[in-house]
């Protein structure tokens, strides 16, 4: 099956906050203008910046991990068809370019048990929008360990701008020739791993994922996971963490053959000194509901608890929908998130979001369908660069 592709321009959205101590990398977006009067917020500009960051880090760990799940559960143009029990068989793995994706098994470096999947921002696969390598370890029957490096464009960049790597370890599963798990068996999955910008580690974040068997088109799952700021907010001398799980989730193939991952993400957001907040690893969970999560933040101050329900649509392997309902945030902040369907994935208002405190706006983002792209607090209409579902770095 073909994948379906549209150019993919960097955009905006939230995800965890880093700093301007970051420095670098890739495009800036453009400051959004803020939406809704502020007149009468008693919330100060600290509150504001916090809760937003706070938000983001809520938002953009599980969208991540998603994101991330759908990758890496099959080879390009086999995930609807793994979820009712086919392997991955009719991908050939020649790096031929279809319709904006190229896929090569083994890699382009030649590596022994690798794949390699590069997306581009435009379907005649010029320019180059995210490369994924790999490197697949056998550790027994049903279980392998897998190497993940995703390199990070920006639109029209030459070298990445990001570096994404993950150490993934699969268990109690089935595999296809590529060393993806067969969705239908069911599987269990860990992850650790993190986002570097020009070279230093900016983000931390390790979680677990449980896949039930399923014969049908329903699967059911339950995930947790947990993440910090490795380089924190030196204007408010302090850095951000969060750990949340999604006790009992779906994954339902539609007619149409697009993916929808349904949860609900409840947990808490967390401040911490600078290089003071750690992840802790608990027992790996092989069964729903979670109730007890593997990964858990410790070195940190809990700031308030948010439930977040999340519908988020992936049509051969690109978010096309996500939509986020009265979402719940520390400080009795609400969050909602729509799509513009009439907009294709690459316009930087797909997808927009709104956070509120009763009748006044906190902040407000807009995304394309990587998650690259800028948050506004409406404050002070400061602007912050994301890029992977992370904000980076206050935009210049």
């Amino acid at each position: 099956m073909k994948i379906l592709r549209t150019s993919l321009a960097l955009a905006a959205l939230v995800g965890s906050f880093s700093l301007a101590a970051c420095g670098g990398g890739g495009g800036t977006g453009s400051t959004l203008p803020v939406s809704g009067g502020n007149g009468g917020n008693s919330q100060s500009l600290t509150q504001q910046t916090e809760d937003s960051v706070d938000t983001a880090n809520a938002v953009g760990s599980p969208m991540k991990d998603i994101s991330n799940y759908n990758d890496t559960m099959s080879a390009p143009g086999t995930a609807q068809f793994a979820a009712k029990g086919s392997k991955s068989t009719d991908t050939v793995g020649d790096g031929s370019c279809n319709n904006g994706v190229e896929f090569f098994a083994p890699d382009k470096a030649g590596d022994p048990n690798s794949t390699e999947r590069i997306d581009f921002y435009d379907n005649g696969c010029t320019q180059i929008a995210r490369d994924a390598v790999r490197v697949v370890s056998s550790t027994g029957s049903g279980s392998e360990n897998v190497a993940r490096t995703v390199n990070l464009y920006a639109l029209n960049g030459t070298s990445p701008e990001a570096v994404r790597s993950e150490s993934v370890a699969f268990s109690n599963a089935q595999f296809d020739r590529y060393g993806y798990p067969v969705l239908s068996a069911g599987f269990d999955r860990t992850h650790s791993g993190n986002l570097t910008i020009n070279g230093v580690r900016t983000i931390d974040g390790d979680g677990e994922l449980v896949v039930a068997p399923s014969a049908n088109s329903v699967t059911t799952f339950c995930s947790d996971s947990a993440g910090f700021n490795a380089t924190g907010d030196s204007n408010l001398n302090e850095t951000f963490g969060w750990q949340g799980m999604n006790p009992s989730g779906t994954r339902t193939v539609n007619s149409d053959n697009s993916v929808t991952w349904a949860l609900t993400r409840t947990g808490t957001a967390y401040t911490g000194a600078i290089g003071g907040l750690t992840i802790q690893t608990g027992a790996q969970n092989t069964s729903c509901p979670i109730s007890t999560p593997m990964f858990t933040l410790a070195g940190g101050t809990a700031k308030g608890s948010y439930n977040i329900p999340i519908s988020a649509t992936y049509k051969q392997g690109i978010l096309s929908n996500l939509t986020i309902s009265n979402a719940s945030l520390v400080n009795g902040d609400t969050l909602n998130v729509t799509t513009n369907s009439s907009l294709p994935p690459s316009d930087p208002h797909f997808i927009s979001g709104t956070l509120t405190n009763g009748s006044n706006n906190v902040s407000t983002f807009n995304v394309d369908a990587f998650g690259d792209g800028t948050l506004v607090v409406a404050k002070n209409g400061k602007a912050y660069q994301i890029v992977d579902w992370h904000v980076v770095k206050a935009s210049s």
